[in-house]
């Protein structure tokens, strides 16, 4: 079988979808590539293949490339040497780091994108790209946001994610690359730590819900916006890249989500389990982010083409964040629930 590509594989969704996919496929069928070696693999630069097929360094049954998706040549190497047929690319800055450094956010999401549309195209390859909630704007409407609506993303992270839907949309129309998107709701997970989103917020809360049994949001405390666990957003990804071509309708980016809450919604679910858990509200430069974004998803569009449906809903999802994350911090979690 050819092998999968995973760019971005250190990263929250990356880490856990690789996990997955080996799985499913086995280890030495999914290349994880990302800037550096995670700290559990030993990873292979680009280069020439060793004798049994491998980069050098490279774990014989856990190949790992360590590459920059801005360098089109690495990604080609990597492509031709592992025989890859399907990539995830999900190298990408994300919304809050990205407003630091909007150029650089505009190169490493828009030309990696580039580069793997283009090898997509050159070798026939099926490919996964995320897009965001990102790509709403202050004049999208905030409740029920529909699948087609005003698109005026206020961020650059936001930019590139609507920039890249249509070049997704572009490539599968005039060259019939076979490109399929989400549109990712804030998401969470108790394997990674949060990379720099808006929404990272719930993910802190979680965290330190345990470690320190208080909090500081930097958010309003009525802030709504959409969620997803990652164990959904991963099964959505999966469902949707294992559907029917003939099925799908939308080849920008399909709207998804499973949740809608307000981070004092979030808090007050967490004292539920922790009742001495504390929040304050302290809202940051984010605050404008999330105001600019919908509160609820319609995702209706997405149930009918490929039957999507999550399985997690707020109450389920802390439950198991929590029982997850004990065993992570069982020290921290023990003194705070004393």
């Amino acid at each position: 079988m050819s092998s999968i590509l995973v760019t971005g594989a250190n990263g929250q969704i990356g880490s856990e979808l690789v996990d997955t996919l080996r799985a499913r496929h086995g280890d030495a069928h999914v290349i994880g590539l990302d800037l550096r070696r995670p700290s559990s693999d030993t990873a292979a630069t680009p280069g020439p293949p060793s004798a049994n097929g491998h980069a050098p360094g490279s774990s014989d049954d856990a190949p790992f490339v360590v590459a920059d998706v801005r360098d089109r040549d690495a990604l080609a190497s990597a492509i031709k040497r592992y025989d890859v047929g399907t990539v995830y690319h999900l190298a990408s800055l994300l919304s809050a780091n990205g407003e630091k450094v909007p150029d650089r956010t505009w190169d490493v999401n828009i030309n990696g994108l580039k580069h793997v549309l283009d090898l997509a195209r050159e070798h026939e390859m099926q490919v996964f790209w995320p897009s965001s909630i990102a790509v709403f704007g202050p004049s999208t409407p905030r409740e029920n946001t529909p699948q087609n609506t005003v698109l005026n993303p206020s961020t650059m992270y936001g930019v590139t994610k609507r920039s890249g839907e249509l070049l997704c949309q572009y490539y599968h129309q005039r060259y019939g690359v076979d490109v399929r998107s989400l549109r990712y709701p804030g998401l969470i997970s108790y394997a990674t730590l949060p990379g720099g989103g808006t929404t990272d917020y719930a993910v802190d809360m979680y965290y330190e819900a345990l470690r320190s049994g208080s909090y500081t949001c930097f958010v309003r405390e009525d802030t709504r916006l959409p969620m997803m666990y990652m164990p959904d957003a991963i099964g959505a990804t999966l469902d949707l890249m294992r559907a029917d071509a003939s099925d799908l309708t939308v080849r920008d980016s399909y709207n998804v989500t499973a949740m809608s809450f307000s981070a004092g919604e979030l808090a007050d679910t967490i004292r539920e389990h922790l009742p001495a858990f504390s929040c304050s509200f302290e809202p940051d430069s984010r605050q404008d982010i999330a105001d600019a974004w919908p509160a609820t998803i319609d995702d209706s569009t997405a149930r009918q083409d490929w039957n999507w449906t999550p399985d997690y809903d707020l109450e389920a999802m802390t439950a198991d964040m929590l029982d997850h994350l004990r065993e992570t911090l069982p020290e921290d979690a023990e003194s705070i629930e004393r």
